[in-house]
Order: C-alpha cells, then structure tokens, then sequence
C-alpha cells in the first residue's frame, strides 16, 4: 500500500499530497502524483536549460525557491512569465520540456520558475488545498508573489505585463494566484488545475476525480473572496486540459471555465470554438463587450494528463517529452504566450532581432483597411498572430507592432 496521501514528511508543518482515490488508481500513485499514468519510454535527454538560482527575492514564507530563465537578449520592460511545476516535478524539469524558455528566447520575457520541494510537500507538490498557502498574504502564495516583486525591481520588468502558468499542482497553484492576486496578474493557463478554493468544503480527491459541480455564481464567490475589496479587472484565464485525462477529470475545465467566465460577466457559452493545432484541440473563446478573448478552452484530444507538447523544430512546434507528464501532441506554450499576446514571432521567425519593427496606432477600421488586420464575424484580427482586437468599428483601437515584415501583433503597452 502506498503512503498516506496527507502524511507530514518528519518536522514539517501538516501538508497534503495532490493525489487520485489510491483505491482506483494505484498506478498513478506509484507514477507520479498527479500525472499522467503510461506516458511511454522517454527519448534522449535533451541538453537542460540554464536556470539561475534567486536567493534573496524576499522573506518568502512559504519556503519555495526561485529560479529565472534570461534570454540572452531582452528588450527593456520585458513581461514576466512565472511557471509552476507539477507534484515530483521541479523547475529545472518544466523548464527543459514545456517549451517555455525557447519562446522566451523568440517573444523578448523574463521567465520566473518557482519550485516547491519535499519539505512542504513529500512529493514536491504546490499546496493549492491549504488555507496557509491558497490566500493572500501568506505562504506559497505570498512567496510567488515576492517573486513577481523582484523580478519588477531587479530586471526592470513591465508590472503591467505578468503572468502566470502551471501544470497540475502548479496548475491548481495557477488559480490561486489569479484568484488572491488579480492585480498582479494580467493573465494566467491553468493546465490540467482545479477551479480556486474548491476545497473549502471538499477533499482534494473529491475535486480531483471525479469533481465538484458548483454553479459559476458559487465559483465566482470563493474567488472574489480571496481579495473582497478587490474592484479592478478580473484576469484573462486560459485552461488547458487532456480529454482522456483520469487524474484531474475534465469536468474540472468545465468548473473553471465556469469560474472564470462568472467573474467576467460572461455566458458559459462559447463565442466561438474552432480547432487549432495539428491535433485539433478545441478552442473554445469566451469573448468580453471589446472583443478581447477573457477566457479561454483549450481541450486536447487523446492524451492524459500532462503538459500538451510539439517535439521539433518548426515555427508552432515546443517542448520535449524528456520526462514524464509533457505529452506529445500540441505545442501549448506557444498558444499560451499567444493567449498571453507575447507571441512576436510568426511560423519559422527567429524571434526578436529578426527585422526591423514597424508601429501604427489606429482605429480597428482603419487597421483593416490598411491591410495590417482582417475582419471576421464583426471581429478584427492582427495579420500573422491573428490576436484577437476586438469589435470592427472605428471605436475600437491599438497599436500595432509589425516584426517581421508581415506579421503584427497589438503593443498597447509600448511599442517597439
């Protein structure tokens, strides 16, 4: 029998283990926790990404360690990107396979990896369930937030611009921060979480499998509690689930999807859903009154759970499937720097540095008109990323960043 899911590693204060019913799912537990059972022998390792080690990022009460991803060029004011690993996971393994520091390299972000270890966790897992680390102020949540912190003063990273993605724990993790700090988070990708503060009343195996039904007016409560005087906007949110996933059921994606699409005064009807990738997942929109995507369903066909990666070297192609849990099939980091709006490179594009840039600010109407956008359904798109900018009117407008020549994306935050 394998150990207690909740047992305590030896001094450490009570923690618990994001584990399936051991009843039903044994082999899960003995893989890894939360991940995707047979994910099939592992191809030849890949070379391991340089990672530097941030000691003194603030008084970091929830005992985790930071590390950062620099590329080697970086424009000024770069966005941040923090990434939560999953459970028996750490930051050096998300960063070699999820694909995240290559698009750092070619989108110009400073890349913020936090790592939890066995001292919280006896398997490495965020504690998205505890109350001392799920609210704001206080333990893991507080530490990834000193993190965001000094990735602000020290690299002279964009405040406006950060954001957040996990797999699993750190996907649960994910919502957590979107949920106790919104002003801090632009947007987040929740990939294969849990909705915010689903176990408030519920075990972590109850949310897990097989989920909690709760209406989105319900799921919008636990989150607007996490920051009660909290007026500002809501964080866009992206979700990102397996469809054959038995650890975190997708009925989850649903639950979150509900959550999210609540906060933002939206149907829990997609807009529009379309397929993407070269394995079709469906991507279902959620579509605030400007036009912009706010939340976001992104469901892969045959895998489990795990980080949905694209092997190789094309221009839609990440990630590597050197270690258990990142799952052959889409590059989901690129969709979700695009979700993010950090995505500059088009299909092939080395990256920043590849040409010269170009800048227009306009109206919708007239961006469309002067080629550098298309139309759709009363909606415009950015030619090449095709980000989303809102109602095709002359009320509406940004400003465009072409690089390279041919390829726009919007840069209302500063451009070039």
């Amino acid at each position: 029998m394998p150990p207690s899911p909740f047992r305590r590693a030896p001094g450490a204060r009570p923690r618990a283990r994001l584990l399936p019913r051991l009843a039903t799912r044994v082999l899960a537990v003995l893989a890894v926790v939360l991940g995707t059972a047979l994910a099939g022998p592992a191809p030849e390792a890949r070379a391991a990404v340089t990672l530097t080690r941030i000691t003194d990022f603030g008084s970091d009460p929830g005992a985790l360690t930071m590390y950062v991803y620099r590329p080697v060029t970086l424009p000024a004011h770069p966005p941040v990107v923090v990434a939560l690993h999953g459970c028996t996971q750490s930051a050096q393994v998300y960063a070699d396979n999820s694909g995240l520091p290559q698009l750092a390299d070619q989108d110009g972000f400073l890349l913020v990896l936090a790592e939890t270890g066995t001292a919280n966790n006896p398997n490495k897992c965020f504690n998205w369930f505890q109350t001392a680390d799920n609210r704001r102020g206080q333990g893991e949540a507080l530490s990834v937030r000193q993190m965001v912190s000094h990735a602000v003063t020290a690299y002279g990273a964009d405040p406006r611009r950060v954001y957040v993605t996990g797999l699993s724990a750190g996907g649960a993790m994910t919502a957590v921060m979107l949920a106790a700090y919104p002003d801090v988070f632009a947007a987040g990708a929740v990939v294969a979480g849990l909705p915010y503060d689903c176990t408030r009343d519920t075990s972590p195996y109850t949310c897990m499998n097989p989920g909690v039904d709760r209406s989105p007016a319900d799921w919008a409560g636990r989150v607007r509690d996490a920051y009660p005087s909290y007026t500002g906007p809501w964080p866009r949110t992206a979700v990102w689930y397996g469809d054959q996933d038995t650890t975190v059921v997708p009925r989850n994606a649903d639950e979150l999807r509900d959550q999210w699409t609540a906060l933002h005064g939206l149907s829990q009807t997609p807009t529009r859903t379309t397929t993407i990738g070269p394995d079709a997942t469906r991507q279902d929109q959620y579509l605030a009154a400007d036009g912009t995507v706010a939340v976001e369903v992104d469901r892969v066909p045959g895998i489990g759970h795990g980080t949905p990666v694209d092997p190789g070297t094309g221009g839609e192609q990440c990630g590597g499937t050197g270690a258990p849990y990142f799952l052959d099939s889409i590059c989901s980091s690129r969709w979700i720097a695009r979700f993010f709006g950090l995505d500059t490179s088009s299909p092939g594009d080395p990256g920043p540095g590849g040409g010269s840039a170009a800048c227009w600010t306009a109206s919708n109407y007239a961006q469309v008109q002067a080629g550098r956008a298309t139309t759709s359904a009363g909606f415009t798109y950015a030619n090449g990323s095709h980000q989303n900018m809102g109602l095709y009117n002359t009320f509406v407008t940004h400003t465009l960043k072409e690089s390279p020549t041919g390829y726009f994306t919007i840069a209302d935050t500063g451009c070039p």
